[in-house]
């Protein structure tokens, strides 16, 4: 294969007609090469020639982000889990931070940042009981 891929020369623009880049699309759809693979096997040169290609004459849907559909799909439930536990853990620790903050500002500057939701809801209860 170390053969094939030496004795390819670069090609121009003008070299990729629309049935090499079909040949080429249809290959990396099927997953027998990868874009890159193809890139270098042809001689493509532009890094994003293969992708155009892909999203202009492809079948499969490249419009959104090759990451959060490997997520999607790859992900086991375990895995799922484990990852939401970390993401909760970090809200928790980032809402402690915040308000950590908020309370030193309170404290230091005087600035009344916080809402004291439960004195009023404490006072509107009582006057709807009068």
């Amino acid at each position: 294969m170390n053969n094939v891929i030496s004795t390819r020369r670069k090609r121009s623009q003008r070299d990729y007609n629309l049935g090499f880049k079909l040949a080429v699309v249809e290959q990396v759809e099927k997953g027998e090469l990868t874009y890159k693979q193809a890139q270098k096997i042809y001689g493509i040169q532009g890094r994003s020639t293969v992708l155009n290609w892909l999203r202009k004459h492809g079948k499969l849907d490249w419009s959104c982000s090759r990451i959060a559909s490997m997520n999607d799909t790859q992900e086991t439930p375990e895995q799922k889990i484990k990852r939401l536990e970390r993401e909760l853990a970090d809200e928790r620790d980032r809402n402690l931070l915040l308000n950590e903050m908020i309370d030193i500002v309170d404290r230091d500057y005087g600035a009344g940042l916080r809402k004291k939701y439960l004195c009023r809801e404490h006072s509107i209860s009582k006057r709807k009981a009068k």
